[in-house]
């Protein structure tokens, strides 16, 4: 059996390729910023050599600023073939997060996602996935009170692709690496573009499982992820600079009951953002898990 099939973890590298204009309407030119780029690269060949990753978890989107935050998801994983080559994971997640000057991570709404993703084996320790996913964020001052903007949420399309290799694995342990590219469009409620309305974000996530007994349905998932991006600011008229924004670490308790088609998640991510400014959030994550509700679809013919 594969790498990638017991962990069920899909990630998938979709290219970052080169920006192309628009040679009649628009020339946008993208400055790189040189360290970040060589940063990149050397992280993509760490992957190129390495890597893989998974979606035994539902981790936590981002949520802005604040110093506690709770996230709840629902998600649905299917078989699609007989051959058990293709997935269909859908989710709905729901987040909530405190103010910048108290810690309770219940204390206002956040966002709420509703997120569909394929995945495809095609080798052995190889897997390649493409989603979409909708997201609709509060957004709040960044001074007391903390009250919400003039325009009370933020609409979010957004549609990525990753690849996934299984490089390392034992009866105990599997090490897990993966590239993710997000391609990121944002509306105001009445879906006009907001001043930021497209950012291209890399992904780069390395990430340990140790099966915690013999059955394996029971395991401590492990990993740190850093996030690249360059955004284009409709006032300015052109794209910042591509580089690191922020970084996520987490660490969860996974388990899957024998005689349940289900797994239940229970974690910790820590969210350092160091782009305009320097913060980190601290979020409780859980989420539940159906596993192939419709077995039929998996059954050999």
């Amino acid at each position: 059996m594969s790498c990638l099939k017991q962990e069920n973890k899909f990630p998938v590298l979709s290219r970052f390729g080169p920006l192309l204009c628009n040679r009649i309407t628009i020339k946008v030119k993208v400055k790189l910023n040189t360290k970040a780029l060589k940063y990149l690269v050397l992280m993509l060949v760490t992957v190129v050599l390495t890597g893989n990753v998974s979606l035994s978890q539902i981790t936590p989107p981002g949520l802005g600023e604040a110093n506690t935050a709770n996230w709840l998801a629902f998600g649905m994983r299917q078989k699609l073939d007989t051959a058990d080559k293709w997935q269909s994971v859908s989710y709905i997640g729901i987040g909530r997060k405190s103010n910048p000057d108290n810690f309770d991570p219940l204390f206002k709404p956040a966002i709420i996602v509703f997120n569909q993703e394929f995945y495809h084996q095609f080798h052995k320790n190889w897997q390649y996935s493409f989603a979409l996913s909708y997201r609709r964020q509060d957004e709040y001052a960044d001074v007391f009170p903390f009250e919400h903007e003039q325009y009370r949420v933020k609409q979010e399309l957004r549609v990525y692709g990753r690849v996934a290799y299984c490089w390392f694995q034992s009866e105990r342990m599997k090490l897990i690496t993966t590239f993710r590219q997000d391609i990121r469009t944002f509306y105001h409620p009445d879906f006009t573009f907001e001043n930021e309305n497209l950012q291209l974000r890399s992904r780069l996530r390395l990430q340990l499982t140790v099966n915690l007994n013999k059955a394996k349905n029971q395991r401590l998932v492990l990993s740190s992820e850093q996030l690249f991006s360059t955004s284009n600011d409709l006032d300015r008229g052109k794209f910042s600079d591509f580089g690191y924004r922020e970084s996520r670490f987490s660490v969860y308790y996974s388990l899957t009951p024998v005689n349940l088609p289900l797994t239940f998640n229970i974690g910790y991510m820590n969210n350092l953002v160091t782009d305009e400014r320097t913060y980190d959030v601290h979020y409780l994550g859980f989420d539940i898990v159906l596993n192939n509700p419709f077995p039929g679809k998996s059954k050999k013919r």
